[in-house]
């Protein structure tokens, strides 16, 4: 029916895509007059005044300030209303969740985080779930209820089909049939769900090393081995959300591994997964094992092997070119396969190599390969799936958020 909200062309629509545009260039740039939004987004000057008031009354802009030290009167600046709205990640892990909650203008407000150890869950995931947020939430200064929206991430994926999650056996307590009705429950806004490499992936596409591309794969190594794969921009998951789970593929130079989810590994997992590193390691003759965990040994292992690499013709330089074989074994199907123009590495047990790791997976990768796609370290070293986590949310927040057409 012409004039409804939803019809485009119309004033409203138009009105709305013009406070849209206005509040992703505030994002963008930071506080604005009303002149230089008028530039920005070729409207007159009497239209970027009824925008701006518009969105003032709306409560998604604020005046703040005024411009300083050029000629002529200072003129009032604008900024989006941190408080407009907010939006929360959660990191899950066998060893912790770690939730944040950022406001709407991504500045992050308050972090939390829930130690979970033991293969035996010590409360309800529920419960686990809700007091991270609410640890987050309480240190922003916040309540559950002013949270906009939530993306969880974690190991494997949730079955669109089945809901149940999957390639994951090794998170205790997320395995039950009713878990995301029981969540849906307990949480006053809207859940989504995704998988924790994925959301590296959103964290390097909007952040870090993969920003302006739209097909790219990241390889990631830390607890597990998997991969994201963006395919025309958009994450391509796969029926099951399986899509990605690389640690699976039986590679060349190990054993064939059968019934891989109740093993929960595969060949690429064995050949070049974090836990396959100390195991090199002391095969090689290395007698200083880092203690902990195994990720956090092979991070180690890793970065002693990258800076020693140029001076050391022994055990350590061994590691590395070793490593960069298995990890160029795997890629190579992925690459053959996907052709894609660019492979982020990320996860500790390959950022940890830095330049000299990735020159080796590149150079290895290219004899292996008939595609050579450009391989780079990923930029988002700081708990990068929490940060895509919150990109996600963030962004289906703004969404409904700006949409002043409603």
């Amino acid at each position: 029916m012409a004039g409804t909200a939803g019809t485009p062309g119309t004033p409203r629509v138009l009105r709305a895509m013009n406070d849209r545009a206005a509040l992703d260039l505030l994002l963008e740039h930071g506080p604005l007059s009303r002149t230089r939004i008028g530039k920005l987004t070729g409207l007159s000057k009497p239209t970027a005044s009824q925008l701006l008031a518009r969105l003032e009354a709306a409560g998604l802009v604020l005046a703040t300030g005024t411009t300083e030290g050029r000629p002529g009167p200072n003129a009032q600046l604008y900024e989006v209303n941190p408080a407009a709205a907010y939006a929360a990640g959660l990191d899950v892990t066998p060893e912790r969740v770690l939730a944040a909650v950022a406001d709407i203008t991504g500045r992050r407000v308050g972090s939390y985080e829930l130690p979970t150890p033991g293969r035996r869950p010590t409360q309800p995931v529920v419960r686990q779930v809700t007091d991270a947020l609410d640890g987050a939430v309480k240190a922003a200064g916040l309540a559950r209820g002013d949270v906009h929206r939530l993306v969880i991430g974690t190991p494997g994926a949730f079955d669109p089909n089945t809901g149940r999650l999957r390639y994951a056996s090794h998170l205790p307590g997320w395995h039950t049939p009713a878990l995301l009705d029981e969540l849906a429950a307990a949480l006053p806004m809207p859940v989504e769900y995704e998988n924790d490499v994925n959301l590296a992936a959103v964290a390097e596409q909007r952040l870090g090393a993969a920003r302006g591309h739209e097909d790219f794969v990241l390889l990631w190594n830390e607890g597990g081995l998997g991969a994201a794969l963006v395919l025309g921009g958009r994450l391509h998951r796969g029926w099951t959300g399986g899509a990605g789970e690389v640690g699976f593929l039986p590679v060349p130079g190990a054993p064939l591994v059968r019934q891989v989810t109740k093993a929960n590994s595969g060949g690429y997992q064995e050949l070049a997964g974090s836990q396959a590193i100390p195991k090199l390691a002391r095969r090689l003759g290395i007698e200083e094992i880092p203690a902990g965990p195994y990720a956090e040994a092979a991070a180690a292992l890793v970065a002693r092997a990258a800076e020693a690499h140029e001076t050391d013709n022994g055990p350590y330089r061994q590691l590395l070119e070793t490593y960069a074989t298995h990890l160029a074994t795997g890629l190579a199907s992925l690459v053959s396969v996907l052709d894609p123009e660019l492979v982020v590495l990320s996860g500790s047990s390959l950022t940890m190599g830095g330049e000299v790791l990735r020159a080796l997976v590149q150079a290895e990768l290219e004899e292996l390969a008939a595609s050579r796609p450009r391989l780079v370290v990923g930029d988002v070293r700081e708990h990068p799936v929490l940060r895509g986590a919150l990109e996600s949310a963030l962004a289906a927040t703004r969404d409904e958020v700006f949409d002043t057409s409603r």
